[in-house]
C-alpha cells in the first residue's frame, strides 16, 4: 500500500508545485526561441518563476495530496496502483505536452493581430509543431492516445491540414507488442494453445492501436487470423480516458474557441465496446446478415470456440489494401467499381439500415480477385466501432442528402436545422459533401470536382474553425462519427484517383427513397397511403433508373465527342469567396 501511496504523492506533488514550474520553464523556453515575443513578457514570466507564492503551492499540495492518498486508500484500497505507477508517467507526458502547446499558440500569437499578413503564416507554423507534439505524444503513450489521434487525423476537412497530415499516418504507424506478450495473453485466454494451433506467426500481418493480428493455422489445417488486444490496453484505457477529457476541459478553459470536448464524450462510449472482441464478432454477423445480399462484400466468418474479451478468431482472408495501387493494377482490379461498391455499402449501411461501420481507412478495406468466380470483392475487417442510427436522424439525414443532391436549399436549411445545424446550414451542407457552398447551390452532382476548389476549402478551414467546433458540439453524436466515415472514404476515393461520379449519386439517390418510403409505409393506417407511398416510391426510382440509362449513353465515346465538340459542359470556376 505505501508503494501506491508514494506514488500518488507524486502525482498531486506534481500536479500542485511541480506543474507551475513547468508551465513558467517551457515559457521561457518558447520565448528565448520567439523573435516576435516582447521583452516584456518574458519579463512577467520571470517574475512568476521567482515569485515566493510557489512555496505555498508546495506545502499545500503536500498537505492536499497526503489527505487525498488516505481518503482513496481508505474507499478503494489496492486499487491505486493502476493510477499511480502507470497513470502519473503518462499523465505528465501528456500535461506536459499539452502545456507546450497552449504555450506555444499564447506566447506565438501574443500582441498580433488577426488582420496582419504574417499572422495566418505563424499560426500555421505553430498548428505544425503542435500537430508534431501529439504525434509524439501519441506513440509514446499508445493504445487510447493512438485511437483519438487516428480519429484526429481522419477530419479531412474539419481541421486544419497541418493536424490531418501529421496524424493520419497513425492508421499505419501503430506500435506493436512483443510476441511473448501476445502469445501470454492468448494462453490466458485460450488455454492449451499447444492443442489449437499447428502453427502461430511471432509477426503480426496487421497492428493497430487496440490490437493487433497474427495468421494461424488450426490442428485441422484452417488458417485463420488471430485478433489480440495489446496487453496492457485495458489497464491503461480508463486513466487515459480520464486524462484526454481532463486535458480537453484544460485547453478549452485556456481556449474558449476551441470545442472539441465531443471527443471526449465519444471516447468515453465507444472505446469500452472497441475493447470487447465478442462483441465485435457479433458486429460482424449482424452486417453480413444485413448486407449478405452484395455479392461483391466478404465478412470474414467468427470462430465463436475461440473467441473471448481480448481474442478473436476469424477466417483468414488474403488481398490488398484499398489504397494500394500496385496491387489494384497488378490484379486487374477496377478502381471506379471498387468506389462505386464502397458507395452502395455505405449508402446501404447509412440510409436503409441505420447501422454503420466507422473505421473504414485502408487497413480496415481490403479488396481482391475471388478465385472461383473471378469477381472483385472488398473484404471489410475491424468491426468493432459501429454507429447505431434512430430512426428520426436517419430519415433526417435521408432527406438532407436528397435535398443536397437536387440543390433544394430550403430543403437543406429545414433539414440542416433537424440536425441542430441551426443557422449554420451552409457550413453544416459545406462539412458534409467537402464541397463549397457555390457548388452546392448549383448541384454537387453538376459540377465535377477540382483540385481548386479542394485545396480552397481546405485554406479556409482555419478561417472557420470556431464555427466548425461549435457545430461539431451542436450536432447530435450520431453524426460525428458519420463526418469521420465521409473523410475516410473520401480519402480512399483520392488514394485512387477517383472522383465521385452521377452514379455516385444515383445510388445515395435509391437508398435514400427506399428509406423514406420504409417509414412511411411502417405507419400507413389504410390501403389507400399503402398504394400511395409505393407509387410514389416506385416512380421515384424509375426516374433515378432512367436518369442512370441517360448517363451510361451519354458517357458513350460518340456522345462524348459530340458533346464537347458542340455543347461543352459550363465550368463553374470556383474562388475563395464561393467557399461560404
Amino acid at each position: 500500500m505505501w508503494l501506491s501511496s508514494f506514488y500518488l504523492l507524486f502525482l498531486f506533488f506534481f500536479l500542485v508545485f511541480l506543474l507551475p514550474w513547468i508551465f513558467i520553464y517551457i515559457g521561457l523556453h518558447e520565448v528565448q526561441y520567439r523573435e516576435t515575443m516582447t521583452s516584456k513578457t518574458a519579463m512577467i514570466i520571470r517574475d512568476l518563476r521567482n515569485s515566493k507564492s510557489l512555496f505555498r503551492w508546495f506545502v499545500g499540495g503536500s498537505i492536499v495530496s497526503i489527505a487525498v492518498i488516505g481518503y482513496q486508500e481508505r474507499k478503494n484500497p489496492g486499487k491505486l496502483e493502476v493510477y499511480s505507477i502507470f497513470g502519473a508517467v503518462r499523465f505528465g507526458r501528456a500535461f506536459a505536452t499539452a502545456t507546450s502547446i497552449v504555450v506555444d499558440y499564447k506566447l506565438s500569437l501574443f500582441g498580433k493581430e488577426s488582420s496582419t499578413p504574417d499572422y495566418q503564416l505563424v499560426k500555421n507554423e505553430v498548428h505544425l509543431r503542435s500537430a508534431k507534439k501529439l504525434y509524439k505524444l501519441c506513440c509514446k503513450n499508445g493504445g487510447v492516445f493512438i485511437k483519438v489521434g487516428q480519429h484526429l487525423g481522419a477530419l479531412d476537412y474539419l481541421l486544419p491540414k497541418e493536424y490531418v497530415n501529421t496524424l493520419k499516418v497513425l492508421h499505419d504507424d501503430a506500435p506493436q507488442s512483443p510476441f511473448q506478450d501476445i502469445i501470454k495473453l492468448v494462453k490466458e485466454d485460450l488455454k492449451n494453445v499447444e492443442k489449437i494451433f499447428k502453427d502461430f506467426s511471432p509477426e503480426p500481418i496487421g497492428a493497430a492501436s487496440l490490437a493487433q493480428v497474427h495468421k494461424a493455422t488450426l490442428m485441422d489445417g484452417t488458417q485463420v487470423a488471430v485478433k489480440v488486444q495489446h496487453p496492457k490496453v485495458k489497464k491503461y484505457s480508463e486513466v487515459d480516458m480520464k486524462t484526454i477529457s481532463f486535458l480537453l476541459n484544460t485547453v478549452a478553459w485556456f481556449f474558449p474557441e476551441f470545442e472539441f470536448l465531443w471527443l471526449s464524450d465519444e471516447m468515453n462510449k465507444n472505446l469500452p465496446l472497441e475493447l470487447d472482441f465478442v462483441k465485435e464478432g457479433k458486429n460482424a454477423e449482424k452486417v453480413d446478415k444485413l448486407l449478405g445480399h452484395f455479392d461483391f462484400l466478404k465478412v470474414p466468418k467468427i470462430h465463436w470456440d475461440l473467441t473471448t474479451e481480448r481474442v478473436l478468431t476469424m477466417e483468414y482472408c488474403d488481398g490488398g489494401r484499398v489504397n494500394d495501387l500496385t496491387f489494384l493494377k497488378q490484379n486487374s482490379i477496377d478502381v471506379n467499381q471498387v468506389t462505386r461498391d464502397l458507395g452502395k455499402l455505405y449508402s446501404e449501411m447509412i440510409f436503409v439500415h441505420g447501422f454503420v461501420h466507422c473505421d473504414p481507412h485502408p487497413g480496415n478495406v481490403l479488396v481482391r480477385k475471388n478465385k472461383t468466380t473471378g469477381r472483385q470483392e472488398i473484404v471489410l475487417l475491424d468491426h468493432g466501432l459501429y454507429q447505431i442510427l434512430t430512426n428520426e436522424f436517419r430519415l433526417n439525414y435521408a432527406n438532407l442528402w436528397q435535398s443536397l443532391i437536387a440543390a433544394d436549399i430550403e430543403g437543406i436549411k429545414t433539414y440542416s436545422q433537424h440536425l441542430g445545424a441551426g443557422e449554420l446550414y451552409p457550413l453544416f451542407a459545406c462539412m458534409i459533401t467537402a464541397r463549397s457552398w457555390a457548388v452546392v447551390t448549383h448541384g454537387i452532382d453538376q459540377v465535377e470536382r477540382s483540385n481548386v476548389e479542394d485545396n480552397l476549402i481546405k485554406a479556409s478551414i482555419v478561417d472557420y474553425f470556431p464555427q466548425i467546433s461549435h457545430l461539431l458540439n451542436q450536432v447530435p453524436r450520431q453524426m460525428l462519427l458519420l463526418l469521420k466515415t465521409n473523410d475516410l472514404l473520401r480519402g480512399i476515393e483520392y488514394t485512387l484517383q477517383v472522383r465521385k461520379d452521377a452514379s455516385s449519386f444515383i445510388n445515395m439517390s435509391r437508398c435514400c427513397v427506399r428509406a423514406v418510403a420504409i417509414h412511411q409505409l411502417n405507419h400507413c393506417n389504410g390501403w389507400r397511403c399503402y398504394i400511395r407511398i409505393f407509387m410514389n416510391a416506385n416512380f421515384s426510382l424509375f426516374k433515378i433508373r432512367v436518369y442512370e440509362l441517360a448517363t451510361r449513353v451519354l458517357s458513350l465515346p460518340v456522345f462524348q465527342y459530340i458533346q464537347n465538340k458542340f455543347w461543352k459542359k459550363e465550368q463553374l470556376v470556383i474562388t475563395s469567396s464561393d467557399i461560404l
